[in-house]
């Protein structure tokens, strides 16, 4: 039974033409945009003269009405009153957190601003610690937040360097973990604000809802119980217009407004004499002295486009979260069901106890994983994602900008985690596994528009991983999606090609494979990249796929033993992230 107005088929053919040849599961990175949106946008954009809004000729009125009614609108969306929310424009999601920031330290100036957050934070979260100057608390726990709110005391070694009832406080944590997708309590804002807490000490809540909103319904219509503060980004929903947004209570906004930058459209007056350096900002509505500039006002205009076919597509954001999470449920039943011949499982999934894929509100349609082989050795995330992108398969491995999860479901201590980086351990390079454990994590996420050909396709190319032999000793073993299915797909496993992982029976649906890289092929400006690649090229490189425990002394070496498990190869390979090249022993 489809969930939607139309079937989901029926949508990625008319809408999404090309996820047709891919199978797409980074929606937690962005979702892709319809292509009637695209087509809306361009009619929008011929149809019509935007002027700078901070004008007052016809066409600058025209951008003024499109930007007004665009927040008014994503308010609705949101279910935030306008009588008690305002909604702030910015480039993105951090922009938000660091408007916010940026306001309270002002504020906070001659008292310091503690900071607490939850160790499941995205990066852009945890980073706001710099700036607190009386101090800050990672909670590392759920229940460590409960015993807060609970008691109304502070219990940690937080080395407040001021009286923690005269500084200005800021809760903040993730509506959903950017890392798994586990979904946090959303009443803790609307519970600081009635604790003992609040009479003790100011203090604020921040939501960051970036992961949360792109299938799921934020609910802000109890404004009294609602956050502070809640960033997001409008492309993690709609796939366009690259736009975030900051929505703020409109009781405690004034706090926002002693920060110390002011930019254009924000002040009403501005002296600049020599003895005399002055400034008015404005006393209209919030977002008026929030919106530092002109605003992007033909993103914002864009915002309708992207309202409107989002839901005639798929009516309203439950139907979205319902389609997800049955899908999410499904893909996390297979993977972990998923194992070796000798019974071990394939697949390591990190997922707290409380999180269940079949209860949308514990846990959106997020898979953290890494995988094993039967002998328990683990699997490179490089090498996973390099074959994934063979078969076609987007998705995301690394530390996924979430360095408390990393650290708490990898169990990295601090000491190690210095240790790795002083060992070589950089953001998206090679190193996948540090005295014996991973360094980051396998990513996949579904969104509005996924469908079951993408949760089959994944799972087809997640049998390359498995190892069928009881014993799993290294006897080369070949996998059953490139031999047994290959007659399936009209194919000669002798030629240089692998069945697409989206499960299409005719011609096309053989994607050619890629070849390694050179040195001479790398961008000979890029000496970064080049460094790189040339450390990469020292280490001897094993074979990834399940059974195989061959290792080779070059990369070349290494692409011509895959045609032992019938992967083959003939496109030049063209992405520089995870390419890997052979170096000769001079270089």
């Amino acid at each position: 039974m489809d969930i939607y107005p139309v079937s989901i088929d029926r949508i990625r053919r008319k809408e999404y033409p090309l996820l047709q040849r891919t199978t797409y599961l980074d929606h937690a990175g962005t979702t892709p945009y319809p292509r009637s949106l695209m087509k809306d946008h361009e009619k929008l954009m011929n149809g019509h003269h935007f002027g700078n809004p901070h004008s007052q000729s016809p066409s600058s009125l025209l951008s003024t009405e499109y930007v007004e009614t665009a927040r008014l609108r994503m308010l609705d969306f949101f279910r935030a009153d306008a009588e008690h929310f305002d909604l702030v424009f910015v480039a993105n999601a951090t922009a938000a957190l660091k408007l916010v920031t940026e306001g309270l330290c002002g504020h906070a100036k001659d008292r310091g601003l503690h900071y607490q957050y939850h160790a499941d934070s995205h990066t852009s979260l945890v980073g706001i610690r710099e700036l607190a100057s009386a101090g800050s608390r990672c909670f590392f726990s759920d229940a460590e937040v409960e015993q807060w709110l609970s008691l109304g005391v502070d219990t940690s070694n937080n080395h407040l360097r001021h009286d923690q009832k005269q500084t200005v406080g800021l809760f903040a944590y993730p509506a959903q973990s950017n890392m798994n997708g586990r979904r946090l309590p959303l009443d803790w804002p609307g519970r600081l604000r009635a604790s003992a807490l609040k009479a003790g000490r100011e203090t604020y809540s921040l939501l960051d809802a970036a992961a949360f909103v792109a299938t799921a319904q934020l609910d802000l219509s109890d404004h009294a119980n609602a956050p502070d503060f809640t960033a997001l980004s409008f492309y993690k929903i709609f796939g366009f217009p690259d736009l975030g947004a900051l929505i703020v209570r409109k009781a405690i906004g004034p706090v926002l407004l002693r920060r110390s930058y002011f930019g254009g459209g924000t002040v009403d007056m501005v002296i600049n004499g020599a003895d005399d350096v002055w400034h008015a900002t404005k006393q209209g509505e919030l977002h008026e002295a929030l919106e530092d500039g002109t605003p992007a006002f033909h993103s914002i205009a864009a915002l309708h486009c992207a309202l409107d076919v989002h839901q005639r597509l798929y009516g309203n954001m439950s139907n979205v979260s319902q389609h997800a999470s049955n899908l999410a449920a499904i893909l996390y039943a297979r993977l972990a069901s998923l194992a070796h011949g000798n019974g071990s499982s394939v697949c390591t999934i990190y997922r707290r106890g409380t999180a269940d894929y079949r209860n949308p509100t514990t846990q959106g349609p997020t898979i953290a994983f890494n995988l094993r082989t039967g002998s328990g050795t683990w699997i490179g995330k490089s090498d996973f994602e390099r074959l994934a992108t063979i078969n076609n398969i987007q998705l995301r491995t690394g530390g996924v900008c979430n360095p408390g999860g990393i650290a708490s479901y990898l169990d990295l201590s601090p000491p190690e985690m210095r240790e790795n980086y002083a060992e070589g351990l950089r953001c998206g390079n090679g190193f996948d596994e540090m005295n014996g454990k991973p360094t980051g994590i396998i990513r996949v996420s579904l969104g509005a528009m996924s469908s079951m050909r993408d949760v089959e396709a994944f799972m087809r190319f997640m049998h390359i991983f498995v190892d069928k032999s009881s014993s799993c000793q290294s006897t080369l073993w070949k996998p059953p999606l490139l031999l047994s299915e290959s007659k399936h797909f009209g194919m000669n496993t002798s030629t240089d090609a692998i069945p697409r992982a989206d499960g299409d029976r005719d011609g096309a649906s053989c994607h050619p494979m890629t070849k390694v890289a050179t040195l001479a092929e790398v961008d000979q400006k890029d000496q970064q990249a080049r460094a790189y690649l040339v450390q990469v090229a020292t280490i001897t490189p094993p074979c990834p796929v399940a059974g195989c425990s061959m290792t080779f002394p070059s990369s070349k070496e290494l692409c011509a033993h895959f045609t032992v498990h019938k992967i083959h190869r003939r496109a030049p390979w063209k992405l520089r992230r995870i390419c890997t090249i052979e170096a000769s022993t001079k270089a």
